[in-house]
């Protein structure tokens, strides 16, 4: 005798179930990707200019140098430092994990584009945690162990020269009396933009000098930043009396520049130094601590440091010399000229480094000439080098 049981039946989810679930699934799936694989990034500043260009959309792989364990890990998924379209925070950091970095493909590598946390906090901001302080993108000139030195704005590297990247940029003078306007400038793709992140950008602007004879001011060219290629054309231009390139001579401190005042150093000529490497022993002197001290304070893990320009003491001790715990690197813009990087703050621990830019996949133009140029179609899908 066969019995009949009850069939059951699936009770069918709500329309903001399904909602709800599928929302999770892929604030989830986001996250996961976000973690462990690729993250997107866009560019908001000039400092790598011509090679990356702002607007340009782009993937950072953090696969290759490992994947970096969250070191705050309460916090609103998909967001950074604030939760979207406000100044709130979107963590809390009262946990705070050790991090760690699983193995990755390869080690980062001189003239890698790499995107990595700030080191010091920029002015006005909270310190935020490690994993959590503002991303920044700059390709990395010296790795660990490296002696860099930068004269008259060429990078030496162990002694050889580090050539320029191919579409990197500086600033010139073109003496000529001729009057240009936007038009002429955009021809060559310089082009001043209004709408970056850090404010009016000046890629061109022209230069007056004041005549006694006839007291008025006259033109006398034009200062302008751009690649190594496009000045070459101008330069054939038979009303173009001179191109200049703008070098700070060496010897000439610059303010801000880092090591203080310990150094004649300047963003044209700076170095030589030593890039630090984890396990090297460095003596303590005046010349080391404006170099290595905001290291040894910052960001080596160790408390109660008390730096002076001619002393060190740590837990209340004087050092005479001193080994580094982790790897450094020294980061810098393409946009030589007009870059915030390491000749001013200093290196990037390898615990800031977030990952490798791969390819830029979408670039928009903040200033198009027509609304239809407002995708740059020549840079889609442009591997990063």
């Amino acid at each position: 005798m066969r019995k009949n049981y009850p069939s059951s039946t699936r009770k069918k989810k709500s329309f903001l179930r399904e909602w709800f679930d599928s929302v999770l699934f892929a604030v989830i799936a986001a996250t996961l990707i976000r973690f462990l694989t690729f993250e997107a990034y866009a560019i908001p500043t000039p400092s790598m200019e011509n090679s990356l260009m702002v607007g340009d959309f782009l993937f950072v792989s953090k696969l290759h140098y490992g994947i970096r364990t969250p070191k705050t890990p309460l916090q609103i998924p998909l967001t950074h430092q604030t939760i979207w379209g406000t100044k709130l925070p979107s963590y809390t950091n009262l946990i705070q994990l050790p991090a760690y970095r699983l193995p990755g493909f390869t080690e980062v590598k001189n003239g890698d584009v790499v995107v990595f946390n700030f080191p010091p906090p920029k002015p006005g901001e909270p310190d935020h945690p490690v994993d959590l302080r503002t991303n920044l993108i700059k390709r990395c000139i010296g790795i660990p162990g490296d002696k860099l030195e930068i004269r008259r704005e060429m990078v030496y590297i162990n002694g050889r020269a580090f050539a320029a990247p191919a579409r990197s940029q500086t600033s010139y003078f073109i003496r000529t009396a001729e009057v240009l306007n936007e038009r002429f400038f955009r021809k060559y793709n310089i082009v001043n933009d209004y709408k970056s992140a850090e404010g009016p950008f000046i890629n061109w602007q022209p230069v007056e000098q004041y005549s006694e004879a006839t007291r008025t001011s006259e033109l006398v060219g034009y200062q302008v930043t751009t690649t190594a290629e496009t000045i070459a054309k101008i330069k054939e231009l038979d009303w173009v009396k001179a191109v200049e390139p703008l070098t700070e001579p060496a010897g000439q401190p610059e303010s801000g520049i880092y090591g203080g005042t310990a150094f004649s150093w300047n963003r044209d000529n700076f170095g030589p130094l030593t890039v630090p490497k984890a396990g090297q022993t460095i003596p303590i002197n005046p010349q080391t601590i404006a170099v290595y001290g905001p290291i040894i304070s910052r960001y080596d893990g160790n408390e109660k440091v008390e730096v002076t320009p001619t002393r060190i003491k740590i837990d209340g001790q004087p050092i005479q010399s001193y080994t580094f715990r982790q790897d450094y690197y020294f980061m810098m813009g393409d946009n030589r000229h007009n870059s915030d990087d390491s000749r001013y703050w200093g290196f990037v621990p390898k615990d800031h480094i977030v990952g490798k830019a791969v390819f830029v996949w979408m670039s928009i133009d903040p200033a198009p000439a027509t609304v239809w140029a407002k995708i740059r179609w020549n840079r889609l899908f442009r591997v990063i080098e």
